[in-house]
């Protein structure tokens, strides 16, 4: 059974920084990613990474300010987030795919994690 667990998330004042993780059981995946939902807004592409992790992808909003990576003996991806803004306020979800390079569409992963909420206060 195919499992993706999101952890990190919380309450951060402008500026700061968090870590989100994701724990992937199940099997192992080429292509592991993360997106962002605020309320009201679609399901957007954050960032995603290759098996190997050379082949990264930005969304252009986060880029310079966040950065994902992974640990394939742990199955774990990761997104550490830094000088954060209230608009990066959102429910952060994991996902994975099957595809060879990240892919910004949500359609092009096969499994997504339950989600973990991350509040950056003004």
């Amino acid at each position: 059974q195919v499992q993706l667990v999101e952890s990190g998330g919380g309450l951060v004042q402008a500026g700061g920084s968090l870590r989100l993780s994701c724990a992937a059981s199940g099997r192992a995946f080429n292509i592991l990613g993360w997106f962002h939902q605020a309320p009201g807004k679609e399901r957007e592409f954050v960032a995603g990474i290759s098996w190997s992790g050379r082949s990264t992808s930005y969304a252009d909003s986060v880029k310079g300010r966040f950065t994902i990576s992974r640990d394939n003996a742990k199955n774990t991806v990761y997104l550490q987030m830094n000088s954060l803004k209230p608009e990066d306020t959102a429910v952060y979800y994991c996902a994975a795919a099957r595809a060879l390079d990240p892919r910004p569409n949500s359609y092009e992963y096969d499994y997504w994690g339950q989600g973990t909420q991350v509040t950056v206060s003004s």
